[in-house]
């Protein structure tokens, strides 16, 4: 597996910020949401600031900034978010750096009936579709993914009708939680993990290497970044 991680993010929020600020504000994709718990305590350590953070989808972020563009100082979204945001003037382009790429997984609720969905193949992974009760991904970056590899695998028309679709990852997780049966959800790595260790889901494995596809993420300093 060729999961990328966050590790170098910490030292990115720390070089953005020399002012040292009382309390830095952070719009952040949810992807983001298990390094940046790590990020926030290394920040408040390094500087004595608090660290606010919002966590939205990217059509959510593009929606914060559009609106009011001073709500925070640092966002964390997607490359091509950043390359939009950036056209628009509402990020500084010179202070974009990537942090790294989140990939899918799988994921089925904390007791869920064994075997586990059976995902270590391609050929196995289509079995899992077909037998797969329900299927849930959200209407974010991640779950956009999810429903085009569905489709370029020819499976998408005949599951169909098995398919819950809600609006982030935190949402794919409550609704696997009250799900019954084989029913199985998609989210990004980080995602999963985060909610594996908030309980009530765990993870299956990432999808396929085949089909897997990795969003690119990006920090930079707002424009109208309150502390700059």
């Amino acid at each position: 597996m060729k999961t990328r991680f966050l590790g170098v993010s910490a030292v990115l929020l720390l070089a953005m910020s020399q002012c040292m600020a009382d309390e830095l504000k952070v719009l952040s994709a949810g992807a983001m949401q298990r390094g940046l718990v790590t990020v926030a305590a290394k920040f408040k350590e390094h500087s004595g600031g608090q660290v606010q953070i919002r966590y939205a989808t990217a059509p959510e972020l593009r929606k914060i900034l559009t609106e009011n563009g001073a709500a925070a100082d640092v966002i964390l979204a997607p490359n091509a978010t950043l390359k939009e945001l950036g056209a628009a003037r509402e990020v500084a382009p010179d202070t974009q750096k990537e942090i790294g790429g989140v990939g899918s997984a799988v994921l089925v609720r904390a007791d869920a009936p064994l075997p586990l969905p059976d995902i270590s193949s391609m050929a196995a992974f289509k079995r899992s579709l077909i037998e797969a009760d329900a299927l849930v991904y959200n209407r974010a970056s991640s779950g956009v993914y999810i429903e085009s590899m569905l489709k370029k695998i020819g499976l998408f028309d005949q599951i169909q009708s098995k398919i819950v679709q809600v609006d982030d990852g935190e949402a794919v997780a409550t609704r696997i939680k009250q799900g019954h049966g084989k029913e199985f959800g998609f989210g990004g790595y980080t995602d999963v993990l985060h909610n594996q260790e908030m309980g009530g889901v765990k993870l299956v494995g990432p999808i396929p290497e085949e089909l897997q596809n990795y969003t690119m993420y990006s920090s930079a300093l707002i424009t109208a970044a309150p502390s700059p």
